[in-house]
């Protein structure tokens, strides 16, 4: 079973507290890949960092104190345009993930593909945070798990910070690939 997981593209990443050029720019093709993967059965997953009103006061608040994704707010939802493509759509899971890596997302991830999946795919934002930290943890326990990064479905806080952890992922036996190349 492959599976598709998407990490979060929601909108305080995109246009809202956090975003940049770059996450705006990915939305198109992770819209097109998700499209894609559901219409070949493959299992979606999709991560939403989640946090509360106390933001601030966290660890991660205090390090980045710019607060987004608040749990009821327009930043923590999805972005529309992937709303529209996964409602109602019977192989897909979301998460909510209070940090960069889900602790959760293997043990969901098992669920939703009945077991080990064969493959894993990774798309979304951002590179160099909340994507490298969940395909690190991914790595650690499926280690035989075929797992890629979709590098032109990705956007990182810049591009040189993207560049860097996709480097950090390859070595680490995390295959990094273009479209043409799946």
């Amino acid at each position: 079973m492959k599976a598709l997981i998407v990490i979060d593209m929601q909108n305080d990443f995109i246009s809202g507290a956090l975003g940049n050029p770059e996450t705006l720019a990915v939305l198109p093709k992770v819209c097109e890949r998700v499209k894609s993967a559901l219409n070949d059965g493959t299992k979606l997953l999709y991560t939403l960092d989640t946090h509360g009103e106390d933001y601030l006061n966290t660890q991660e608040g205090r390090n980045l104190p710019v607060a987004h994704c608040i749990k009821g707010t327009w930043g923590h939802e999805l972005a529309d345009e992937l709303k529209e493509i996964i409602s109602d759509t019977a192989n897909t899971l979301a998460v909510e993930k209070c940090t960069f890596g889900s602790k959760e997302l293997p043990e969901r991830l098992s669920e939703l593909c009945g077991g080990v999946p064969e493959e894993i795919e990774l798309i979304g934002v951002c590179t160099d945070i909340c994507v490298i930290s969940n395909a690190m943890l991914l790595k650690a326990f499926f280690p035989e798990t075929r797992i890629t990064v979709r590098a032109d479905s990705c956007a990182g806080t810049s591009a040189a910070a993207h560049d860097r952890a996709l480097e950090a992922m390859k070595m680490c036996q995390i295959e990094v690939v273009q479209e043409e190349m799946l």
